[in-house]
Order: structure tokens, then C-alpha cells, then sequence
């Protein structure tokens, strides 16, 4: 999670940096607010592929586990079977 907070900062920060830098800069309003646009269209832009990579790396964490999760409800079931029929085995005299 840290990542994901760093990368949130990081793109917070650079909205605000561009937001502040803009509003400083001697341009017109209409330049002002036809920079804002593009900033922000980039930015969002970037933030949806961060999100699809998050989205894409949360889906192979899911998988991962869900393999995981099948391989030892397996191995458990087989466990159990063979103690099953190690217990019903009649005992030897």
C-alpha cells in the first residue's frame, strides 16, 4: 500500500504544482484556463493506467491466492482421506 500512496501523493502534488504554477504564470485567462484543461486530461489519463495497473496487479495477487487456496483445500482433503481410511483399516494382532 505504500506505493499506492506514494504514487497518490505524487500525483496530488503534481496537480497542485501545476494548478499553482499556472495561476502565477502572466498568460490570459483564456490561455490560463485552456492549459488547466490539458494539465488535467493529463493527469487523468494517468491516473486511469495507474488504476488499470493496480486493477491488473490486485487480479494476480487474487489469482495467486486463489491457487493457493485450491492447492491446500486439496492437499487437506487428501489428508483427511488418508486418515480415514488409515482409521477404518481394521487393527493388527
Amino acid at each position: 500500500m505504500s506505493k499506492g500512496k506514494f504514487a497518490l501523493g505524487a500525483i496530488v502534488g503534481a496537480f497542485i504544482g501545476a494548478v499553482a504554477g499556472l495561476l502565477t504564470a502572466p498568460k490570459t485567462g483564456k490561455e490560463t484556463r485552456e492549459d488547466l484543461y490539458r494539465k488535467a486530461d493529463k493527469l487523468k489519463t494517468e491516473a486511469d493506467k495507474k488504476t488499470k495497473e493496480a486493477v491488473e496487479m490486485a487480479d494476480n495477487v487474487k489469482n495467486d491466492v486463489k491457487a493457493k487456496a485450491d492447492e491446500l483445500k486439496n492437499r487437506t482433503e487428501n489428508a483427511v482421506e488418508g486418515a480415514k481410511s488409515g482409521f477404518n483399516k481394521p487393527l493388527k494382532k
